[in-house]
Parts: structure tokens; C-alpha cells; sequence
């Protein structure tokens, strides 16, 4: 018999906002859309190693958690970078590079296998591509880089880990350390890029200030993330839809991309959206509670660090804000139990090896199962489906080892 599920304590909000009923309409097909996620599933599922991260079922867990199904999203392994950042970041870099040879040939025509074939290194290798990260995301951009051959200045802030530095610099990006927080990065990657002539690629709130190659950029990283969700929607096909969805926030990218291509393909027949956050650093919780994007100040490191951020993306607002239904902001130890958790599998259940963020919505599942009043304000009971995004797996391998108590290749053998 397994051990009682730990309880986790956490903050949580109803998003005055949510409209059940709400049509996909053009504020949000301006951030996604169908033929725009068409052509970057085109694009990525054309890079070297692309497969479908699997979609695995954890009945094991929907047994404790007393629930009818659950499904795990599992980007442990995505393009060999252990997260589902690859799909938005190098998606991003190569429509950036496409734009940029279209510019400097007067073409309309750039075929993106010529930027994979090395057609037009002569002007790709001119380019430099920048970011601020935690870890993830400069990672992506930076493999994305070097996959297409441009030059890749990465920023990251003070609080990333020698480990994460160097998983992006094995990719043959600069990296650069600067002093504050996450947000400091990004204001600091953006007036660098402003005084060199570089191209942002950003997976921030930044980006739609006042910069519309930046604004373009942000929007690439979310229909690389839609790619996902598209695998999703056809690992799903023929059985059983979803009732609820867990979605990391972080600032609100890859929410967007699975919440926009749900509510887009399935209409009313759609999960209802959970949003998940750290504690420390609810801009969402605050954002939706308020109606309006809600910066969080001060100190806004976490455990979580693929979500350690102040500030919400204005174009995932446009998504999420009337399509969240609730919100759930997390402590750090709750990530890492739920870390230990996965790592052993409950009742038959695979071993999964899932990272720091990557447990997020698995944890804020757990919180919510367990307490009747944030459940019922979204309809959550016995015969609730549940699908959540394994985001990460072992990205820091040292982290790993020091809270699960065994090396990652161990959990995964």
C-alpha cells in the first residue's frame, strides 16, 4: 500500500475574468493561430531528431489522487535538451534568420531547409541572436544558433546555477552574468541588443514594449510552443478529452501556446485551464486577481527557476486572461517533494525524471485534489481527466541528484 500523497499548502484565486463559454477570437489569434502553428509544426518537425515527446499515462497517481484519468506530457528528452523550450526558442531563431536572408536577398521565397542546408551562411553568420534565461530558454536559443549558424549572446541573472551557465555555453553561446534578477537580464539583454543592432529573442514581458521585431520574436517562441499541444491533441485523438489542464505560468508563454491550441481546436469541448506559479513570485495570481497585468517586486528567485519572473507577458494575457480559470501559486519544497515523488512512481507507475519546474502542474494537481474549496470553483471531482506538462527533465543534473537522492540516469533506467 503506498504512503498517504503529501499536502501541500498554497495560495489560490477564481479568475473574475474566465468566461466559460468564450469564443477563440481575434485578440488571441493575433497571438496564435492555426495556420501560424501549421507552419512551424512544418518547420520543426523537418529539424534533425524531431519525434513526439510521449504522452504517458499515470494511473497509478489518479488512483491516489482519486480522479478518473491523468495524463503526463513528458519533454524530458526534447532535441536531447531535457525541455520543451527547443519547440519556441530555435523555432524563433529561424524565423528571425528566414526575415533576415528575405531582407538581405529581396527574396519572398526563402525556403527554411536553405537555412538548414547552409544555403545562406554568408549572411546567417552576420546575425547575433540575444536572451535573458534562467536556464531553458537561452539554452534553446542558443542550440537553435548553432543548429542554423548565427552568432548567440545569451544573459543570465545571478541566481542560475555554474550548471545551467555551462549546459548553454556547450552550445557555443557567449554567456554573460548579470547582476539582479531575472527581469534585469531581459531589460539588460534588450539595451544591449538596441546599441548593437541584435535580434531579441525573447520569452518576456519585455518584448511588447515598444519593439516590433521583438514583438514578431515573442510570438514565433509561442507557436513553437503550440507545437506541443499539437502532438497532444493527436495522442489524444479517438479516446477521451481532457476535463482540466495544469499549466506552468512562468511568464505565461507556454500557457498560452497549450491553452490557445486547445480552445482553438476543441471549442466548448475544452479542458478547463489551472494556471501554476511559485509563491514567491505570483505575478499571475496578482494579474488576474487585479484584472490587469501586476508586476511582483523584490525578491523573486525560486527553487522553480524556469518560472522565477515578476512580470506577465502582455501578448499570453491576451490568452489567458479570459481562459484561466484559476490560479494556484506553489511553494519550492512542494516542487521538490513532488520531484521525489515521480522519480519512485506510485502504484505501477512509471519512474518519470522530471525537473524543478517541470513537477509544477503534477504538485499544484496534488494541492488541489486535496482541498474541496479550490477544487469546486472549477468543477474538479471524481470524474475529472486531467492532463499536465512534465516541462523539464534532469536540466540541472546536479540539482537532480541532491533532491531526488539518485542520479537522473538511475530514475530513467
Amino acid at each position: 500500500m503506498s504512503p498517504p500523497l503529501p499536502r501541500f499548502p498554497f495560495q489560490w484565486t477564481l479568475n473574475p475574468g474566465y468566461r466559460q463559454k468564450a469564443a477563440y477570437g481575434p485578440r488571441q489569434s493575433a497571438v496564435l493561430n492555426r495556420e501560424n502553428l501549421e507552419a512551424a509544426r512544418r518547420c520543426i518537425s523537418a529539424w534533425p531528431g524531431y519525434k513526439p515527446t510521449p504522452l504517458v499515462e499515470l494511473p497509478g497517481l489518479a488512483g491516489a489522487l482519486q480522479i478518473d484519468r491523468l495524463w503526463y506530457k513528458n519533454e524530458a528528452e526534447r532535441f536531447g535538451l531535457r525541455s520543451f523550450k527547443p519547440l519556441g526558442g530555435a523555432y524563433a531563431v529561424q524565423q528571425c534568420l528566414l526575415r533576415e536572408v528575405a531582407a538581405r536577398t529581396g527574396r519572398d521565397d526563402v525556403d527554411p531547409r536553405e537555412l538548414l542546408d547552409g544555403t545562406h551562411k554568408a549572411i546567417v553568420s552576420q546575425v547575433t541572436v540575444t536572451a535573458a534565461t534562467d536556464g531553458n530558454h537561452g539554452r534553446s536559443v542558443a542550440w537553435g544558433a548553432r543548429m542554423f549558424g548565427c552568432r548567440c549572446v545569451i544573459y543570465i541573472n545571478e541566481a542560475v546555477t555554474v550548471a545551467r551557465e555551462e549546459a548553454i555555453a556547450a552550445y557555443g553561446a557567449e554567456v554573460r552574468r548579470n547582476p539582479g534578477s531575472y527581469d534585469d537580464a531581459v531589460r539588460e539583454a534588450f539595451a544591449v541588443a538596441r546599441r548593437e543592432s541584435w535580434h531579441v529573442i525573447p520569452d518576456t514581458p519585455g518584448a511588447e514594449v515598444g519593439d516590433s521585431a521583438a514583438v514578431t520574436a515573442a510570438r514565433d517562441v509561442t507557436q513553437g510552443y503550440a507545437v506541443m499541444a499539437a502532438e497532444i491533441l493527436d495522442q489524444l485523438e479517438g479516446g477521451p478529452l481532457p476535463t482540466h489542464v495544469f499549466l506552468q505560468a512562468g511568464v505565461g508563454g507556454m500557457a498560452a501556446a497549450v491553452c490557445g491550441t486547445l480552445w482553438e481546436a476543441l471549442g466548448d469541448a475544452r479542458p478547463q485551464t489551472i494556471l501554476v506559479e511559485p509563491e514567491q513570485c505570483a505575478c499571475w495570481l496578482a494579474s488576474l486577481d487585479k484584472q490587469t497585468p501586476t508586476a511582483i517586486t523584490g525578491d523573486t528567485d525560486s527553487f522553480m527557476s524556469g518560472l522565477a519572473c515578476g512580470e506577465v507577458s502582455r501578448l499570453a494575457w491576451e490568452i489567458l486572461q479570459p481562459e484561466a480559470a484559476e490560479m494556484i501559486a506553489l511553494s519550492d519544497a512542494a516542487a521538490a517533494e513532488t520531484m521525489r515523488l515521480l522519480a519512485e512512481g506510485l502504484d505501477g507507475d512509471p519512474p518519470l525524471v522530471a525537473g524543478e519546474s517541470g513537477v509544477a502542474g503534477v504538485a499544484a494537481l496534488i494541492a488541489l485534489a486535496q482541498d474541496a474549496d479550490a477544487g469546486g470553483g472549477v468543477g474538479f471531482g471524481d470524474d475529472a481527466r486531467v492532463l499536465v506538462i512534465g516541462s523539464e527533465g534532469a536540466t540541472d543534473e546536479a540539482m537532480y541528484e541532491q533532491v531526488v537522492g539518485r542520479p537522473w540516469r538511475e530514475v530513467a533506467a
